[in-house]
């Protein structure tokens, strides 16, 4: 099977009055449809640049970025919820701009505010919603225009921790449920490794891949939620901190949750 995606010695910088920031360097993978990628690294490493180069908004300096004749979807850190719109009217905005509001398509996203709990909110407006139905709205808002990939930019990071854990465990289960190939860019470990097939650690700026590490459940079709119960998880994670950190040193169960907060 062809990836999906696929970068080849993708090299970036910054270009100011003051000088020239690298932001990454050498970046090689490929993501094949269906798979669910993670990526973590220190602030400033290049994560979010990576997703702005998948997606086109800003072009390599070096490398090509081949994408399958994939549609890309970008889930932004805050929701941008318009006030002025309903719920119904911000999540169908995409297609509005596309001209793409068709009776199919307006079928689909009353069925997709159903499924993800938001029908009863479709004539309210953004300011009613709690900060996790606001992410799913967004999320419905990307998902109706039917994207082959899915760029997911620290999409859970203003919410308090315990809305973070519910509305990972509810986003990542509908990505998987849908079939979409998607990459998510977080600080968090445990997120990275509760959601993600594979894990790609980024270095220091400029950024550059440490290294990529597939993540494998003994049970199949767990939840993210699921995920964080078993013993693979921690292995996981402990693995993990330890190519962030590069002293080689194990996270103790004492300090595995003081970690967790520091990367989130």
């Amino acid at each position: 099977m062809n990836p999906i995606l696929t970068l080849d010695q993708i090299s970036f910088s910054y270009h100011s009055l003051d000088g020239e920031t690298a932001a990454l360097e050498n970046i090689n993978f490929q993501v094949m449809k269906g798979e669910f990628v993670a990526i973590v690294g220190p602030s400033g490493c290049g994560k979010s640049t990576l997703l702005s180069l998948i997606c086109g908004l800003i072009e390599p300096e070096s490398g090509t970025i081949r994408v399958d004749g994939a549609s890309v979807g970008y889930m932004l850190q805050k929701d941008h919820l318009l006030e002025w719109r309903t719920v119904y009217d911000n999540v169908t905005l995409g297609l509005e701009i596309q001209h793409k509001l068709t009776p199919e398509n307006k079928e689909k996203v009353l069925k997709m505010l159903k499924t993800y709990g938001l029908e009863h909110f479709k004539r309210s407006a953004p300011s009613e919603l709690s900060g996790g139905m606001r992410q799913r709205a967004a999320l419905i808002r990307t998902l109706a225009l039917e994207p082959d990939i899915l760029l997911l930019d620290e999409p859970f990071s203003a919410l308090d921790y315990q809305t973070r854990l519910e509305v990972g465990d509810d986003i990542g289960s509908i990505i998987r449920n849908a079939g979409k190939t998607a990459i998510l860019v977080t600080h968090d470990l445990s997120e990275a490794v509760s959601m993600g097939d594979r894990v790609i650690i980024l270095s220091h700026r400029p950024g550059t891949i440490k290294k990529i590490m597939p993540i494998t459940f003994e049970e199949k079709g767990l939840s993210p939620m699921q995920r964080r119960n078993t013993k693979e998880f921690h292995s996981y994670f402990n693995q993990i901190w330890k190519e962030l950190k590069g002293d080689g040193e194990a996270v103790g169960s004492t300090s595995k949750v003081s970690a967790e907060r520091e990367t989130s």
